[in-house]
């Protein structure tokens, strides 16, 4: 039972990437999230939706460049992520979070993906 990301790289600024969630052996119909961590700071929530109804949370700072969707038949979440910013780069993570509701707090999370680097620089 694990998450496995994808899709990180090194881009330009201004440049998109789609990072994507896979879930083996378990449906990945859960409350998820992604988080990011960048070299010396703190893990932090970028964006999270919720099992119920998919509404879907972002941090301000990603807010109309970055989106989250799902695709329950593939078990799999993505995050599109446009406009790129080299303060975007760091380590994303997938994650699912205990209970229904979203939390950008990792101590919520139920289980950790491994991660996929995004480095933005010219």
């Amino acid at each position: 039972v694990q998450l496995q990301a994808s899709g990180g790289g090194l881009v330009q600024p201004g440049e998109s990437l789609r990072l994507s969630c896979v879930a083996s052996r378990f449906t990945l119909d859960n409350t998820v999230g992604w988080f990011r961590q960048a070299p010396g700071k703190e893990r932090e929530g970028v964006s999270c939706m919720e099992k119920t109804d998919s509404t879907t949370y972002y941090i301000d700072d990603t807010k109309g460049r970055f989106t989250m969707s799902r695709d329950k038949a593939k078990s799999t979440v993505y995050l599109q992520m446009n406009s790129l910013k080299p303060e975007d780069t760091a380590i994303y993570f997938c994650a699912t979070i205990k209970g229904a509701y979203c939390s950008g707090d990792p101590h919520f999370v139920y289980r950790w993906g491994q991660g996929t680097q995004v480095t933005v620089s010219s």
